[in-house]
Parts: structure tokens; C-alpha cells; sequence
């Protein structure tokens, strides 16, 4: 799969609707292409109170649901169709989920993806 099949698949995913109070879900999708090949896509949830999750967390969970943990691909597009880098937190929480994961190709705009690696130098759990 490549960066223009995940890209479509994200979009596809987007379904922006407006929640109770000045919540919102689904203006941000994520696809990942786990190392089996399988798509998996997940949208963003954001309430005014702080909670809610990114569309990477949502779509690794339904990675994580069908059994797979290694993640091949990642890419992220917002309601405007501009592709988002994964924000810490979602880099940390890739990271975490397979040791594998830290070779993760992580699209940083339309035409370019890099290591997971290289979006998290000076890893904190690689000290000893």
C-alpha cells in the first residue's frame, strides 16, 4: 500500500459532526496499514472538557481489536485534506504498542513519510 492509497483511505474516513455543547468528532481520520497488510481507520473525538482521543489511538485500536500490534503505514488527514504528522502523545502511543513500531513510515505531509524513530530521538525507554 502506498502513501496515496492510505491518503484516500483516511479521507474516506471523514465523517466531521458536531457533538453535544462545542464537541466535535470525525474532522481528523487516520489509515494505518498494519504489517499484515489490513487497513484500519479511525476518527478523532474532541470535547471541551479535555477528553476525547486522536484519529491514530482510534485507528490502532481497531488494529489492536482484530489482533495486530505492527504498524507498516500512517497517515492522518484533516477536514481540509492536509495530511497531520502524529502529535507527540500518538507518537509516544504507537511507539508503545510494538518495539516494531518505532520503524513505522509516519507521512509528515502528502509526499513524504518517515521512521517513527525519527519523530522520537532520545527514546526515554531505551535508557538503562
Amino acid at each position: 500500500m502506498n502513501q496515496k492509497e492510505l491518503y484516500a483511505a483516511a479521507k474516506e474516513a471523514l465523517r466531521p459532526i458536531c457533538l453535544k455543547g462545542e464537541g466535535e468528532a470525525g474532522h481528523v481520520a487516520c489509515a494505518i496499514e498494519a504489517a499484515s497488510g489490513q487497513l484500519y481507520t479511525g476518527v478523532c473525538i474532541d470535547l471541551p472538557c479535555g477528553l476525547g482521543f486522536c484519529a491514530e489511538q482510534a485507528a490502532a485500536a481497531e488494529m489492536l481489536k482484530h489482533g495486530e500490534t505492527k504498524i507498516r503505514r500512517i497517515l492522518a488527514v484533516n477536514a481540509e485534506g492536509r495530511v497531520l504528522p502524529p502529535c507527540g502523545r500518538c507518537r509516544e502511543f504507537i511507539s508503545q504498542l510494538d518495539a516494531e513500531n518505532l520503524h513505522t513510515l509516519a507521512a509528515v505531509d502528502e509526499e513524504r513519510a518517515v521512521p517513527l524513530e525519527r519523530l522520537l530521538p532520545e527514546r526515554w525507554d531505551e535508557r538503562k
